[in-house]
């Protein structure tokens, strides 16, 4: 290298470094203040000068001003992800609903009496032990279809695993059997299924069952605070183990037709009957119909609004064939749902009552939630690890159902018979599976605790329309009408009926659109990549008067460079380390400072950085000899007037 460059190589190392090379993160960050447009941070270095109380406040305005804008974009951010809720109303022709109604008695008693004997007379014992009752005879039924010689294969019967308890609140480990009225001892937990809310009175002795696993090492005594409670729940366990064992054809022909449960029809001022309905079949229920079920791939529409313009129908009931133990009222339930839907007819349906003329008006209420990251809802299921065991289009309720009956198919071995049979099972019987009630009960309670999984696994369904009912009633037929209209309506039914119609035997529905108003319930973002960034940059500006370039700035200083330093300083460091490490040992020339000779020129400032020679003593300047300094002639020759006279 030329001795001018090196000249200039080593001014430049002596100078201040600043800026992104600053060799300390200190002198960095004030370059940065001092050159930033970010207010605040300059304020923090140019009031150094004018007092420590300054600066102090500035870097207390500067740091909260920081602070609330992290805390603002925090928000910003969290709350990116919410909806805004939108209500429109609509005022056009609606689409009439699918509706299914069902007789509360689901098979007629004259036919299932005979496979119900043997329970029917346990349980009339049970009511004479524990109450007293009478051996009433049972009112007249029909003749039943004689099932000995009509029945294929094994024929259901009754088995009396589960009997009738009596337990006394002082002594639980005995009860009384009702059927052979003697103490017998029992063991397991006790589960009393009375209201733990509301304590209605006290009892010295409740009624129950006791239910045990298949090696009867574990069982489960269950209570109930009323003796009505008691036998229903008894009877209905044994009647759905019978009726398990039935083949579907023939429950189906045990069940009410269409033409028995459908007296008259009309929808839209036009004239219907029983082939404007479809089949639906329910366990518990029996033969159920369904009214606008998309059959012929048209959905019925109403044009008006208005008793008038939609379905009425008159419903023969036939409480004569009412079973007596498995309902305790009369009437019929209805459901007004979607086509494409799962009528829950057991969970959400609406009573009917006899001798009455109930009118339901609707509202429609079509709803729409945005799905993931906004909230848990699914489109139609296909991303819930729950297989759907139902016909019908995804919902919650399909959703909870159905997982409840794997649990079940999976832990007892069957499923349970008043819901639908998943692939390659079979329902419950006490015939084939002994203990399954054990099983059941357990099951349920763990449902019911949220402990099977199925609460956290099924969500509900992004879109879905929801009927508003409201409901009235009225006494029908009237005093004054029943003469006419009783016997009309007896001739009408006479080839279905063969009997006196009266006023018991029947009820009345109407169902229709109060108005024609669709409400709209639709959630949509309430915010934007484009709002974000903007509330990002008037949070920046309010604050700072920052903008993207600051940020940006922001980064690279206090990241990128600040790491530079750092690293640089690192580096520096093990080379000096390793140098030390490899050098020869021994004193060298070198190690004396004195004599350090840099390969450079020499300059001013260096050799004023030379440190005196030991033992001498720098020699001072002599003063100058006056009588040397003489003025020397500028010119040879000079003017006469001005020279000097010569000495003697």
């Amino acid at each position: 290298m030329a001795p001018g460059e090196k000249i200039k190589a080593k001014i430049k190392k002596n100078l201040p470094v600043t800026g992104p090379q600053a060799p300390t993160i200190k002198e960095l960050m004030r370059w940065y203040c001092l050159n930033t447009n970010t207010h605040g941070c300059r304020r923090i270095v140019v009031s150094r000068s004018r007092g420590r109380l300054r600066r102090l406040l500035w870097v207390l305005f500067t740091l909260t001003a920081v602070a609330l804008i992290f805390w603002q974009c925090a928000l910003l951010i969290s709350s990116f992800y919410t909806v805004s809720v939108s209500i429109k109303v609509h005022f056009q022709k609606l689409d009439f609903p699918a509706v299914t109604i069902c007789n509360i008695n689901p098979y007629k008693y004259s036919a299932v009496r005979d496979l119900l004997a043997d329970l029917e007379q346990e349980t009339r014992t049970a009511l004479k032990n524990l109450y007293g009752f009478p051996e009433n005879k049972s009112r007249k039924r029909r003749e039943a279809e004689s099932w000995t010689s009509a029945w294929e294969g094994t024929r259901p019967k009754f088995l009396k695993l589960v009997p009738l308890l009596a337990f006394s609140q002082d002594e639980t480990s005995k009860a009384r059997d009702f059927l052979t009225g003697r103490k017998r001892k029992v063991s397991g937990s006790i589960i009393h299924k009375a209201s733990d809310v509301m304590h209605v009175h006290e009892s010295k002795e409740v009624v129950g069952f006791q239910l045990c696993s298949n090696d009867t090492s574990k069982c489960a005594v269950y209570t109930f605070s009323s003796g009505v409670n008691a036998i229903q729940e008894w009877y209905k366990l044994h009647y759905m183990n019978i009726m398990a064992q039935v083949p579907l054809e023939k429950k189906i022909n045990m069940s009410y037709s269409a033409e028995e449960l459908l007296v008259t029809c009309f929808f839209d001022g036009m004239s219907c009957d029983a082939r404007n309905f479809t089949l639906f079949h329910h366990p518990m229920y029996g033969n159920c119909y369904t009214f606008n079920n998309r059959e012929n791939e048209t959905i019925l529409s109403t044009s008006m609004g208005g008793s008038e313009y939609g379905l009425q129908v008159i419903l023969y009931i036939n409480e004569e064939e009412y079973n007596p133990f498995l309902v305790s009222s009369t009437g019929a339930k209805v459901i007004v749902h979607r086509q494409d839907e799962y009528p829950f007819i057991e969970d959400i349906g609406t009573e009917i009552e006899t001798a009455m003329a109930t009118s339901i008006g609707m509202h429609l209420t079509e709803s729409f939630k945005l799905s993931e990251p906004y909230s848990q809802c699914t489109e139609d299921g296909s991303d819930v690890p729950i297989s759907n065991i139902y016909n019908a289009a995804y919902s919650l309720q399909i959703c909870l159902h159905s997982c409840f009956q794997t649990k079940m198919v999976e832990k007892c071995g069957c499923a349970q018979y008043s819901q639908p049979l998943p692939p390659a099972a079979n329902y419950c019987n006490y015939q084939q599976h002994p203990n399954w009630m054990y099983c059941y009960y357990q099951l349920h309670q763990a449902f019911v605790r949220e402990e099977l999984g199925c609460q956290s696994v099924c969500r509900e369904a992004c879109s879905f329309k929801e009927w508003t009912l409201t409901t009235s009633l009225a006494q029908w037929p009237s005093e004054v009408s029943e003469k006419w209209l009783l016997p009309v309506l007896t001739w009408d039914q006479g080839q279905q009926i063969k009997k006196k119609l009266n006023k018991t035997d029947l009820a009345k529905l109407l169902i229709f659109y109060k108005d024609l108003n669709q409400r709209s319930i639709m959630e949509s973002p309430a915010n934007s990549i484009e709002m974000l960034l903007s509330n990002f940059g008037g949070q920046l500006g309010l604050w700072m008067s920052c903008s993207v370039v600051c940020v940006i700035e922001i980064i690279e200083v206090f990241f990128i460079d600040s790491f530079s330093i750092i690293a640089r300083r690192q580096w520096h460091k093990a080379k000096e380390w390793w140098a030390r490490r490899h050098a020869p040992p021994g004193p060298q020339g070198q190690d004396n400072l004195g004599l350090d000779i840099d390969d450079d020129l020499p300059t001013f400032t260096s050799a004023l950085r030379l440190p005196p020679a030991p033992g001498t003593e720098v020699p001072g300047t002599p003063p100058p000899r006056y009588n040397t300094l003489r003025l020397e002639r500028a010119f040879s020759d000079q003017l006469t007037d001005t020279q000097m006279p010569a000495e003697s």
